[in-house]
């Protein structure tokens, strides 16, 4: 199985329009912090018969989206924690199509998904204060060949909820 590439430091996202570098640390993090309010917006919109079930085999079902992000917040709470203590760590990828399928997202409950989302996502918020303005500077990489900021990570965990809503929103 192949990782696909990290997006870059400056990334631009032409479907849900985030644009890395006009990305305060402050504006992410308000971001991070709207994604369990903004989730559950979306998803109770939609009638309950439509959180699962794939509507194409090549997309995620509301659930499997739901569960996506609640592991987002875990992980990306996990590796921001790493690259402020650590020296240039090298964080382990998020499988995500393997992480569905194994551990059956699409068969969880969405609204306890929804509460773990309410739950998990003030302890990235909690790492994120932890950091200071020189450790936004501090990398980490995937792959030999990925280096990303700390900023980055910060950024790429705002942009999940931001894309992931939308996403779900139109199911």
């Amino acid at each position: 199985m192949s990782l696909p590439p990290l997006t870059t430091e400056d990334h631009v996202c032409e479907p849900c329009g985030m644009r890395f570098a006009d990305l305060s640390i402050e504006g992410a993090a308000e971001l991070v912090a709207a994604t369990p309010a903004r989730t559950r917006e979306a998803v109770e919109a939609l009638d309950p018969a439509r959180w699962h079930g794939r509507p194409a085999p090549d997309v995620w079902s509301v659930a499997e989206y739901v569960c996506h992000l609640r592991d987002v917040a875990m992980t990306f709470t996990i590796r921001l924690h790493r690259v402020r203590t650590e020296d240039r760590p090298a964080l382990e990828p998020m499988f995500n199509d393997l992480r569905a399928r194994r551990f059956r997202y699409d068969d969880h409950d969405v609204a306890e998904v929804l509460d773990e989302l309410d739950t998990v996502t003030p302890g990235l918020l909690r790492e994120v204060a932890r950091y200071g303005d020189a450790d936004w500077d501090r990398v980490c990489t995937r792959l030999p060949h990925e280096q990303r900021t700390a900023r980055w990570l910060l950024r790429q965990a705002a942009h999940e909820g931001v894309h992931h809503v939308a996403d779900i929103a139109p199911m």
